[in-house]
């Protein structure tokens, strides 16, 4: 039975992130439309970034500054690929980075906020995000092949 809980260690979940993120963009970047690419573009960045900003010392103690930013900026960049795509799946993104990005709100509001739990609340929606992008690609290349040629 499910418990909500799975015991991984964190190199496991690292691996498990790198694989789907790979996987999910480079998928992306191989059978998607422009919006499909460009949004596995952001997230190829974003991560990078992100991997970049990560500070030596305590993690998710305070507001992590450079996520914060990272994160407001992939919104606005899946947002304005939400507002000019004709398909569905870019919504759903965008709602999942906003609740990504709510993270940083609650631990503003929240100084106290233990670090696990901001940790896991900024980190978390990376995974449905990425899932989310991979099945509109997917979709998208089904449609693609079912679309009549013009010959």
């Amino acid at each position: 039975m499910w418990s909500g809980h799975v015991p991984m260690n964190s190199m496991a979940r690292v691996i498990l992130f790198w694989l789907l993120l790979l996987m999910s963009c480079g998928y992306a970047l191989w059978r998607g439309r422009k919006y499909e690419r460009i949004a596995a573009l952001v997230f190829v960045t974003a991560t990078i970034l992100s991997f970049i900003g990560h500070s030596p010392h305590a993690r998710y103690v305070a507001i992590e500054a450079s996520d914060l930013i990272i994160d407001t900026s992939v919104l606005a960049a899946v947002v304005a690929i939400a507002l000019a795509s004709d398909r569905f799946w870019p919504l759903w993104i965008a709602g999942l980075q906003l609740v990504d990005s709510m993270s940083h709100l609650l631990k503003a509001i929240d100084a106290d906020l233990l670090p696990q739990v901001y940790g896991a609340a900024e980190r978390f929606w990376s995974y449905p995000i990425l899932v989310v992008l991979l099945v509109g690609a997917w979709r998208q290349h089904q449609r693609k092949e079912r679309a009549p040629t013009l010959a």
